[in-house]
């Protein structure tokens, strides 16, 4: 079939961001027990999160997309570090993965390609340093988020879930998302815990999205050649009515590429194919508001590029009336028909779209085996905050299971006055501006 490839977006588009809507809870100011550090000059003040029993069925969107190495105090957010990885990880990335033999691929590639790596992190300028630093000595603080996006909504008990998805690199997003103006991102920021209470998102099951999903119209396959986790988004393959949950599968997918990020990487590559979707399959505007609602608002900086192709007329006037809605940003990270081997290694990439990978959707083999992945990469995510003190402002780098210290290790290093590397050093260095930070707040 010949591509078209016409440039249909003329105007700025602007994409909601959530379902990759992770909140990692950033701030190297909460304990384990909820209290502030005095030692470093943190505000004694509890905080009085309810923890909510592990439930593997559940959606755990509190996954925070990994960060660059956190290492450098000045990192900027849309950056990512050079990922090493540790423990059971570790040992998984020194073997290069390999197609099977015997058969078409039925499961989901488990990691990168070693020749890929994520781009190198930028640091902060002073300035922006200041800012992130005045965010996380706020959200250090927060012990209620509002129940609902109502106006006035009842306040409730913030959750461990959604401390945990307070990261250093879940405030840098956001911060970035409002062009680094601090209330606008703290605004959000509750805004964007408030909805997924409200819409349920982390109470989506794998069985209860399995119906959606049985004709493969979403699978999470491979990586590009940033580590970006690929989902491919199939339009024709569409097998249910409109609905709510149509909606609801998409963000349960979104948390679940999130979860599978290697340490480095905070983003992920979206590929949408239309070869094959009738007309009946485009969604409404309704629908096309509530996705974007998803994806800018709900989950900023998350998007890191959209592989668009096979696009019918009738597609490209869909994309024309959305345009409106879609961030110029998000715009630029669109792109329509081209080839994709110019972003993804062939031994990542499905055969369908001129890769060298051999998959066959098979529901039955590859759903249950897609919850066991992402279930071990959230338990040992989980297990890492844990470990760590249960630190709001957490590394990523160091949750996803990269070689970057802890806060907790990375205070322990200086009290001690012990040698420090130095990616430690300058990770340091900024926790202790992050402490002076919250020691200023008054309680």
């Amino acid at each position: 079939m010949e591509r078209d490839d016409t440039t249909i977006i003329d105007e700025p588009i602007s994409l909601p961001t959530h379902a990759m809507a992770e909140t990692e809870l950033t701030g190297p100011a909460v304990m384990q027990n909820g209290s502030v550090l005095q030692e470093k000059g943190f505000v004694e003040q509890n905080v009085n999160g309810t923890t909510t029993p592990a439930d593997p069925s559940r959606a755990a969107s509190l996954r925070s997309a990994t960060s660059s190495k956190a290492a450098t105090a000045a990192t900027t957010p849309a950056s990512s570090a050079t990922p090493t990885s540790v423990g059971v990880e570790s040992q998984e990335q020194e073997e290069e993965w390999k197609m099977p033999t015997d058969g078409p691929l039925k499961t989901p590639i488990p990691r990168p390609a070693a020749s890929s790596k994520p781009p190198p992190e930028t640091k902060l300028t002073e300035e922006q340093q200041k800012k992130y630093n005045a965010v996380l000595a706020e959200v250090s603080q927060w012990t209620t988020i509002s129940a609902s996006t109502a106006k006035n909504a009842a306040q409730a008990p913030i959750e461990e879930h959604e401390r945990m998805f307070l990261t250093r690199e879940c405030l840098l997003r956001y911060l970035r998302a409002t062009k680094w103006v601090t209330a606008d991102a703290l605004k959000r920021l509750q805004g964007t815990l408030s909805w997924r209470r409200e819409y349920g998102a982390d109470t989506f099951t794998h069985d209860y999205i399995s119906p959606e999903n049985e004709t493969g119209k979403q699978v999470q396959l491979g990586f590009d050649k940033d580590q970006r986790p690929c989902l491919y988004l199939r339009p024709g393959r569409q097998n249910t009515k409109m609905s709510d949950r149509q909606i609801h599968h998409l963000c349960y997918m979104l948390d679940r590429t999130i979860e599978l990020m290697p340490p480095g990487q905070e983003s992920n590559c979206l590929i949408i194919d239309f070869k094959g979707a009738k007309s009946g399959t485009v969604p409404s505007l309704g629908q096309a508001q509530a996705v974007l609602n998803i994806l800018q608002t709900h989950n900023p900086e998350r998007l890191g590029r959209a592989l668009i192709s096979d696009t019918p007329w009738y597609v490209n006037a869909f994309f024309k009336v959305v345009s409106p809605f879609i961030d110029p940003v998000t715009r630029e990270k669109m792109k329509f028909n081209e080839d994709m081997t110019k972003y993804i290694p062939q031994e990542q990439l499905w055969n369908v779209f001129n890769g060298s990978v051999n998959f066959e959707y098979d529901h039955s083999i590859y759903w249950p085996a897609y919850e066991k992945e992402f279930t071990k990469r959230r338990e040992a995510y989980k297990a890492r905050w844990v470990k760590a003190g249960k630190r709001v402002g957490e590394y990523e780098a160091y949750l996803r299971g990269g070689d970057h210290p802890s806060l907790q290790a990375l205070e322990s290093s200086q009290e001690n006055e012990r040698p420090v590397a130095p990616a430690a050093a300058a990770a340091a260095s900024e926790a202790d501006a992050a402490a002076a930070g919250v020691a200023k707040l008054k309680v």
